[in-house]
């Protein structure tokens, strides 16, 4: 009963704030405090918000393009550093490790002086380049624990029986680190999602993302427009989610 009683209120807690969000996206007044009556006057104002859709579509699109090419490089050089010697690995993985502990903002200021000492145009190339490289740790560190509980001789040994070196990794190595290379694909785009610091210090040109631009309407009264397009956002990863456990649930079955 106990156990019972500290997990409902682990939850509650945790998803408490979402829930509040999302009945007051639907309040008809500006009050996210103050219920005053339904309505969906903030959808309607959301679809009519030309900023905040082109924040959105920015956000989405670099996302998308940063954790296709995060993962693709990641995951090659988690292979490369599997098959390194044991000092050069432990060297490999020590300089994977301080992007991911070192603190944000250092890493957004020094890609900031890294482009303007390269004289580049601030912009969507800017920010897409550096959501780039700080996802990529992300995607090698959840590569490489699978890659260590493979075979060593996994490769090797397909080789021998014709296979060329590509072909090796791509149809013997990828399959079976799939899950981990979606898992790892899985943290770059949600790290992408929701970067702020980052994004703010590397942007420019009119580009903005929904975390720049929530912080720009924070210092002069935040919109209910958020609310309704935070609720959207819920409900479209919820139905991944439980399309996705389905499949899972109806695999395991078969």
């Amino acid at each position: 009963m106990v156990k019972k009683l500290y997990l409902g209120l682990l939850f509650f807690f945790l998803y408490a704030p979402i829930i509040v969000l999302m009945v007051f996206s639907f309040n008809e007044s500006r009050s996210g405090t103050v219920w005053t009556g339904f309505s969906l006057t903030w959808y309607e104002e959301l679809f009519r918000d030309r900023r905040m859709q082109d924040a959105f579509r920015y956000t989405l699109l670099v996302a998308v393009i940063s954790t296709a090419v995060s993962t693709f490089i990641g995951t090659f050089t988690a292979i490369g550093i599997q098959k390194l010697r044991p000092k050069w690995q432990a060297f490999a993985l020590n300089v994977n490790y301080f992007p991911v502990i070192n603190p944000e903002i250092v890493t957004a200021i020094s890609l900031m002086m890294l482009y303007r000492s390269l004289r580049l145009d601030f912009g969507f190339a800017t920010m897409l380049m550096s959501h780039i490289m700080f996802s990529i740790p992300y995607v090698i560190l959840a590569v490489l624990p699978r890659l260590y509980a493979l075979d060593k001789n996994l490769a090797e040994a397909a080789q021998d029986l014709g296979a060329t070196p590509w072909q090796a990794i791509v149809k013997v190595i990828i399959p079976q680190i799939r899950p981990s290379i979606f898992t790892g694909a899985l943290m770059a785009f949600t790290m992408s999602l929701d970067d702020f610091v980052i994004s703010f210090f590397n942007s420019g040109g009119g580009v903005t993302n929904l975390s720049i631009e929530i912080y720009a309407m924070a210092r002069r009264g935040i919109r209910p427009t958020v609310n309704a397009l935070a609720t959207l956002m819920v409900a479209v990863i919820f139905t991944v989610v439980l399309i996705a456990n389905r499949i899972s649930i109806r695999k395991a079955k078969s």
